[in-house]
């Protein structure tokens, strides 16, 4: 059966001050009525049941992660006591689901892209499903073709091409990942059309997930095993919050996707965001005739162009001559960047943190 897995552990401290410790980013509403979290879950809903979707979340966000997906069971949000990465949020899952089914087909997304359009997504990752049954020993990643030379991201380096006659997608063996190159090593990548963005959603077997953790992370396997033996015993809550934050801290993509010898790339022919800042608005929002962007109920701008003006209330924003700027407004705290600084409210909210300010 398939079954997907969405992660929504982190904070996303670049889209403060309406990202905070108490509502990450994929709670909020800053695209419209929908949250990040529930235009995911809603983007998955179209490929399996919502008794077979999963989130894995940080614990103190599992009650409001709940509340924003009300079509999920309750006990399909799992909160982990600690943040461990993403190796062990997907191999607790995959334990969890492999005592469950031990023939499930897992998806792993993610709650803070933005992909369009919804259906070509579907129809993709539904052929990878496919063909995680067709060879159960591959690990299936989703690469999106580059449209720049992004400096942010890892690529994939794809190899000899697997798919057959007909089929309406491509896919490929993966050579090697590669780390976030300098804006040289992009250009270069870009240019022979060999590689793709490394967008870190996967589809694989259960099964196979949990050999290759057992291979490549076997104390981790141990223990991700001993939790999802406990989890529905009375000891199970006791054992979970015990043992998990002993894991070491390794992404997926270390522990596993690049040493393993049988990777396949998916190509995603999609429009695909990670809103990892305030600028990145504008890759997925229209503006208005002036260059602005504006997700505020209240807002009077005078000569002012190519501006992202956001707030979470009715509070009344006025721009007056201004170009190029971020102006967030939230209820606790206001920012105010250029649009080329916007990658910098992380270094801004860690002097925040130094300081023990209360906007956190």
């Amino acid at each position: 059966m398939r079954y997907a897995v969405i992660m929504a552990g982190g904070s996303g401290t670049r889209l403060w001050p309406l990202s905070r410790k108490s509502r990450p980013k994929q709670l909020l509403h800053i695209l419209g009525q929908k949250s990040l979290l529930s235009l995911a879950v809603s983007r998955v809903g179209g490929l399996v049941e919502p008794e077979n979707i999963y989130i894995v979340t940080n614990a103190q966000y599992a009650q409001a992660v709940r509340d924003e997906s009300p079509e999920l069971p309750a006990a399909n949000v799992i909160g982990e006591p600690e943040g461990r990465d993403t190796a062990n949020a997907i191999g607790l899952a995959a334990a969890i689901l492999g005592r469950k089914d031990p023939e499930a087909v897992m998806g792993v997304f993610t709650a803070d892209h933005v992909i369009e359009p919804v259906e070509v997504f579907r129809r993709t990752v539904g052929r990878a499903y496919e063909l995680a049954q067709k060879r159960p020993e591959s690990l299936i990643t989703f690469g999106l073709r580059p449209t720049w030379a992004h400096t942010g991201l890892g690529y994939i380096h794809a190899g000899e091409p697997i798919s057959g006659e007909g089929d309406d997608y491509q896919a490929f063996k993966v050579r090697s990942f590669k780390e976030k190159p300098s804006s040289e090593l992009a250009r270069e990548y870009c240019n022979s059309g060999e590689y793709y963005w490394n967008s870190g959603m996967f589809v694989w077997k259960v099964e196979t997930i949990l050999d290759q953790l057992r291979k490549f992370l076997p104390e981790s396997y141990t223990k991700l095993e001993q939790i999802a033996q406990s989890w529905d015993g009375d000891d199970g809550a006791e054992t979970f919050e015990r043992v998990f934050p002993t894991l070491e801290k390794i992404s997926i993509d270390y522990a596993v996707m690049e040493k393993a010898s049988q990777v396949l790339v998916v190509v995603l022919p999609c429009s695909w965001v990670d809103l990892g800042s305030w600028s990145t608005l504008s890759e997925v929002l229209a503006a208005d005739e002036q260059g602005n962007i504006v997700t505020a109920s209240s807002a009077e701008l005078i000569e002012s162009k190519n501006n992202i003006i956001v707030s979470e209330d009715e509070h009344l924003l006025g721009l007056i001559g201004v170009e190029d700027l971020v102006v967030v407004h939230s209820r606790e705290a206001t920012l105010i960047c250029r649009k080329s600084q916007a990658q910098r409210v992380k270094e801004l909210v860690a002097r925040l943190e130094e300081q023990g300010r209360s906007c956190l």
